[in-house]
């Protein structure tokens, strides 16, 4: 038996628990060159709600019935496939299920290294830390002594921005929506200021943090706080848009920026990107950010919720903002 989770329905507003549907489908069967992956951990994207959404964008629109796309990883216990050894573990794009079959070509399935642990290659290691490492170096291009500004800093892309930002010599504010994240940023991952969006007055505070005028703007939120943003920009800015929070349970028309004029006043740039159209960037990227994580100069951690019937809540927690760090799933 192989438990799954299919897309019950396209959310409208907040995400839903019986947007996803548990499924019970036959064990598949593996096939020439393919390899079978007994799944430890599901990790839980951003990019979800996007895919779960019913419209196209850079990727295929999920329908109601499929299996639920996602990022997961674990040992391969039966191979056909010379690349892939029984008893290795692999992470990639297998879905949101406890076992998968795979030739290999799923984006992207990496073999693990054991000296690191499995949840991190969902992480650090994973698309989450390749987001983060080829947007701020092909986007960003962060200068030693620049000011860089990252939205919600407490979730996994935004941490690791912020922390690869710091190795470059910038000085980074991160934002967050608790306390206890501002602390985290500040007190172990080494950011210079938090702001607290729930509670202070972020014109103010990004004004007295940026009094220069922020060099790189890591927008993983849109909405308000990019207006914000946009309102303090330094000469020759760069706005790294990764992601969109504040847009994903709106179900009316989104507003656009009012500042974005802001943009051409400061001959300022702004950039959206898909990390897959940087896949030239991901054998640097990897070596990079693993020499960081093994010295210790890069922290993560991952908000793990147990057992795989927990998925549709892990989810949840992502959108309500409860997790810091990776949210993962135990199988």
């Amino acid at each position: 038996m192989n438990r799954q989770f299919l897309l019950n329905a396209h959310p409208v507003g907040d995400i839903k628990l019986t947007d996803l549907k548990y499924h019970e489908s036959p064990m598949p069967v593996m096939g020439e060159g393919e390899i079978l992956v007994k799944m430890e951990y599901l990790a839980v994207e951003p990019a979800m709600r996007g895919w779960m959404a019913g419209r196209s964008d850079y990727t295929e629109p999920l329908k109601v019935g499929d299996l639920m796309r996602g990022f997961g990883a674990g040992e391969v216990i039966e191979s056909a496939n010379s690349l892939y050894q029984v008893g290795c573990r692999v992470s990639g794009l297998l879905g949101m299920q406890e076992y998968a079959v795979t030739n290999g070509e799923n984006f992207p399935i990496g073999i693990i290294d054991e000296a690191i642990d499995t949840a991190s290659h969902l992480g650090v290691l994973g698309v989450t830390g390749l987001t983060a490492y080829c947007g701020l170096k092909a986007i960003g291009q962060p200068k030693v002594g620049e000011t860089v500004l990252v939205s919600a800093a407490a979730g996994a892309t935004g941490s690791v921005v912020g922390q690869l930002a710091k190795l470059q010599g910038c000085r980074v504010i991160g934002l967050a929506g608790s306390a206890k994240k501002c602390e985290w940023l500040t007190g172990e991952l080494g950011f210079d200021a938090a702001i607290n969006y729930k509670t202070d007055n972020v014109a103010e505070s990004i004004q007295q943090h940026c009094p220069g005028g922020i060099d790189i703007y890591w927008d993983n939120v849109g909405g308000a706080i990019l207006d914000l943003a946009l309102e303090q920009l330094a000469v020759g800015a760069r706005i790294v848009v990764c992601g969109g929070i504040s847009r994903y349970n709106v179900s009316g028309e989104v507003p656009g920026p009012k500042n974005y004029f802001n943009i051409v006043f400061n001959n300022a740039l702004m950039k959206g990107f898909v990390v897959s159209h940087y896949a030239h960037l991901f054998p640097e990227a990897i070596a990079e950010l693993k020499k960081y994580l093994l010295s210790g100069e890069l922290k993560h951690h991952e908000d793990i919720v147990e057992g795989f019937e927990q998925a549709p809540v892990a989810l949840q927690r992502l959108f309500n903002g409860d997790n810091v760090g990776k949210q993962l799933v135990k199988v």
